[in-house]
């Protein structure tokens, strides 16, 4: 299954945003290795945004991270700020489950 992961990953310190996205990720491995797909929003914006010149950064990483969302088959919740609660209301809306611990992620089978 393709399953998103959404917490968040703002922080006014940069070691804030390592540790987030670090916590992302780590729980991001941990759904590969139960047999799904993971997908992080932010790991497909960052990288993107960091060398745009747009004018309202946010908006362009929720953009692409709205995208993103939308090829997900489920999600999964490790935390809440605006963003994840956007993406985790996005999933909930097209009825899809959204899970809030790794232990409720089926393995694959």
């Amino acid at each position: 299954m393709i399953i998103g992961v959404a917490g968040p990953y703002s922080s006014p310190t940069e070691e804030g945003r390592k540790k987030n996205l670090d916590a992302l990720n780590a729980t991001a491995a941990r759904l590969l290795e139960k047999g799904h797909i993971p997908l992080i929003g932010v790991n497909a914006a960052m990288p993107v945004v960091e060398k745009a010149n747009v004018p309202d950064p946010y908006k362009a990483i929720m953009d692409i991270s709205m995208a993103v969302m939308d090829k997900c088959e489920a999600l999964l919740i490790i935390g809440h700020s605006t963003g994840a609660d956007r993406e985790m209301n996005f999933i909930l809306k097209k009825g899809l489950k959204v899970y809030t611990t790794l232990e409720d992620v089926p393995d694959v089978l």
